[in-house]
């Protein structure tokens, strides 16, 4: 049995990452311009592009190197709809460029890092509020559907939180399936749909950018910490040249971007993986081929989203994303965290430029300018 832990812990890891997040990601798509088939071959992109990539790096470095699309990423894209799923994708394919070259020169990767983290929290706070939402909306619209979804969560968080969100969705499918008399038809082989990308300078600024930024904020350092605090130190440049280069061959195909894994990741570098450590890289590389599998099932779950009420599947990623809100809403502690956070929220757009990005930017400016000068400093020091 102790042989198989580590598989078990790898198939965990993958089922919690898809389960709890996969709407979240495929309402991204939706919002970015992807239509039905479209949007369920961007998840097979992903699925494919996760599982090869972990495999890649946990059978090269022999370390649980768990990898996940970027579910913040994905969240950002609800937040700013788009018109041309081309152009969007061109912003796909730049932001994975822009991971490698985060690869390739470790100073931008550190300039990243020194984004201050209650400005890099308050955006991603500003982004998921308006999606943590939608379980409200949903009890306001559609209440005999969201009751029993945001009860089975409850009550899962309750005692075994874990499985909160797998619980929550099967409850929605439930749901679904009864009020859906057509759901036989469905048809659930994965679409493999090429998108060529289009290049809009204002798509690049409001999508690749923030989606760039949020990604290795919120996901690729993290990640990196988690890891370390299991004594772990992947090469941080090799796993940034291959998530990046996965993330844009992975964008031809309608996927937005791939990381490391920051919340699962513990699931397959803890000691419930393995007692040895050097035994721990199994769990992440059969995490890597489980997703491979699930992303075969890629249609019937965009055929499931599409027959459901469109606030249902928000309510259940707004509950999937509730904890990574409540993490991000710490970090506002600051005016300069504030006001990063209410310009997010705020859903402005500027030079085509969604709120995110200017979000990012006020804060920085405000945080700039409340930095104490050298004179201030000099003179507190001699006094």
């Amino acid at each position: 049995m102790e042989r198989l832990r580590p598989i078990v812990a790898g198939l965990v890891t993958a089922l919690v990452g898809f389960a709890s997040s996969f709407t979240v990601v495929l309402a991204g798509l939706r919002a970015a311009g992807a239509d039905e088939r479209q949007a369920a071959s961007g998840l097979l992109a992903l699925c494919v592009a996760v599982g090869v990539t972990a495999i890649f790096l946990g059978v090269r470095q022999r370390m649980p190197i768990s990898v996940a699309w970027s579910t913040p990423g994905a969240a950002l894209l609800m937040t700013t709809p788009h018109a041309d799923f081309r152009t969007a994708v061109g912003a796909f394919v730049v932001c994975g460029a822009l991971i490698m070259v985060a690869g390739l020169f470790p100073p931008l990767a550190r300039l990243i890092e020194a984004i201050p983290q209650p400005i890099a929290g308050a955006m991603l706070a500003g982004v998921l509020l308006k999606l943590c939402l939608a379980p409200v909306v949903a009890m306001t619209q559609i209440p005999l559907m969201a009751a029993p979804v945001i009860l089975v969560w409850l009550l899962l968080y309750r005692f075994a939180r874990l499985w909160a969100v797998p619980g929550a969705l099967v409850a929605a499918i439930v749901a679904i399936a009864l009020s859906s008399p057509g759901l036989g038809g469905i048809d659930p082989a994965p679409p493999v749909e090429f998108t060529a990308p289009a290049w809009d300078l204002s798509a690049i600024a409001g999508i690749a950018l923030p989606l760039f930024l949020v990604t290795m904020a919120s996901q690729n350092v993290p990640g990196m910490a988690v890891l370390a605090g299991y004594g772990y130190r992947p090469r941080l440049r090799e796993v940034l040249l291959t998530t990046g280069a996965a993330s844009s061959a992975g964008a031809l195909f309608g996927g937005h971007a791939i990381n490391l894994a920051a919340i699962t990741a513990a699931l397959a570098a803890s000691p419930e993986a393995a007692e040895e450590p050097e035994r721990r890289w199994v769990a992440s590389v059969t995490a890597g081929a489980v997703m491979i599998v699930l992303g075969l099932t890629s249609g019937l779950a965009v055929a499931l989203v599409v027959l459901a009420p469109p606030v249902l599947i928000e309510a259940v990623a707004g509950l999937a994303l509730l904890g990574a809100m409540s993490n991000a809403l710490l970090q506002v502690r600051e005016v300069a965290a504030a006001i990063t956070f209410v310009v997010t929220f705020s859903d402005v757009s500027y030079l085509g430029v969604g709120s995110a990005f200017w979000g990012l930017v006020a804060g920085g400016l405000v945080h700039l300018l409340m930095r104490p000068s050298l004179r201030s400093t000099r003179a507190t020091e001699s006094t």
